[in-house]
């Protein structure tokens, strides 16, 4: 595909384009991938049914935080949503995890515009986060599931220091 196809298709980064058909995405935040890694053990079965094992690294929780608030501010789907509570709820043994996490990306601009995002946008029962895990998990306004998210992303919050 073309940059011509991303920049109309493409919602939520820059297209830096580097030769005629070719564009590289710039995500936003990305840099903070590097910073909160980890790495973990794939082990199974590949799609052509072999055997393998490899260490990998993946985004680590407090950089993914941040890079899905950036993206549900731009995209504003019901999967970002979702998964941005998933994460907060799921992580470790829970939000004091994913706050230890964050707490050395603190001071990063684009943390701070991401808890931002979190306080205003799920921080209310009929906030639009709330609304879309819902709409993510049952297709409808669900007040329970909504009343969870606005808990566990306010606990975040406290203790990241955002009022």
């Amino acid at each position: 595909m073309n940059a011509g196809y991303f920049s109309t298709h493409f919602k939520g980064g820059n297209l830096r384009n580097i030769e005629k058909d070719f564009a590289a995405i710039i995500t936003p935040g990305l840099h903070l991938a590097f910073l909160d890694k980890q790495k973990i053990s794939l082990d199974g079965i590949t799609l052509q049914g072999e055997q393998a094992n490899r260490d990998i690294w993946v985004c680590g929780p407090a950089a993914f935080v941040v890079l899905k608030s950036l993206a549900f501010d731009q995209r504003g789907e019901n999967k970002d949503a979702y998964d941005l509570f998933y994460m907060i709820r799921n992580y470790g043994s829970g939000v004091d995890d994913v706050c230890k996490c964050l707490d050395p990306l603190l001071k990063e601009d684009l943390t701070q515009t991401a808890l931002k995002i979190l306080h205003r946008d799920f921080s209310r029962l009929d906030g639009i986060g709330p609304s879309r895990v819902a709409m993510f998990l049952f297709g409808e306004i669900n007040n329970e599931i909504q009343a969870d998210v606005v808990g566990f992303v306010k606990d975040l919050l406290k203790k990241c220091g955002v009022s």
